[in-house]
């Protein structure tokens, strides 16, 4: 019999991302960030005359910071210990939204964190790639963690019987995302590994099958 399986998101979930990026912006681009609403595109500005970064802009800084400085993200408090309990009772894998030719990084990355699981890359909604994993491994059990809600909607649309968990461990964004939860499209809202932890573990002993009874 096939094992479950907990498919989980990287950057913000299980590796800070935002606060790494918004130190790096600022020592080698003069550039700050605040972020005040939702809308990542209105939280850079730089120093000098206090203008917008304009969007083509950040993805240039965004590739440029996964392509030298993947090494300034630490471990969100909790996750590497979780992902190791997770993975006695269940297989565990990365779906991370990042060009395909970093999958490599990625892996070794969190590898030197402390986190071993196979990675997954993926560009745009992820329940068709999620649906391709599932296809792959054909679990007992399936369950979803992310700190994005357009990506339980996905999910939701695509598979519905996973069970979705939103957990954005982000402090500087978690205030200022949709919650999932609240939207229909996430079984539960939990920002922190300590009370996350738990209840993956309680949907994974109690069997939770691949029809959601348990979600």
């Amino acid at each position: 019999m096939s094992r479950p399986l907990v498919i989980t998101d990287c950057d913000e979930v299980l590796l800070h991302m935002v606060a790494p990026f918004r130190d790096w912006l600022g020592e080698a681009h003069g550039i700050d960030f605040s972020m005040e609403g939702a809308d990542f595109s209105n939280a850079l500005r730089y120093r000098e005359g206090g203008t917008l970064v304009e969007p083509a802009q950040i993805w240039k800084l965004l590739n440029a910071f996964f392509d030298t400085e993947m090494h300034r993200q630490d471990p969100i408090a909790g996750a590497v210990q979780a992902v190791a309990e997770l993975r006695r009772h269940a297989d565990v894998v990365v779906l991370t939204n990042l060009n395909d030719h970093r999958q490599e990084s990625r892996t070794q990355q969190l590898r030197a964190a402390g986190i071993e699981a196979r990675v997954f890359t993926n560009q745009g909604p992820k329940g068709p790639a999620l649906q391709a994993i599932l296809d792959e491994y054909n679990p007992s059990a399936a369950l979803f963690i992310d700190d994005l809600p357009q990506h339980h909607g996905s999910v939701k649309d695509t598979a519905p019987h996973v069970t979705r968990l939103h957990l954005c461990g982000e402090p500087l964004l978690a205030p200022h995302i949709a919650c999932a939860h609240e939207a229909g499209h996430a079984h539960a809202r939990i920002d922190d590994w300590d009370r996350a932890l738990p209840w993956l573990l309680e949907r994974l002993e109690t069997k939770a099958t691949v029809r959601g009874d348990a979600a």
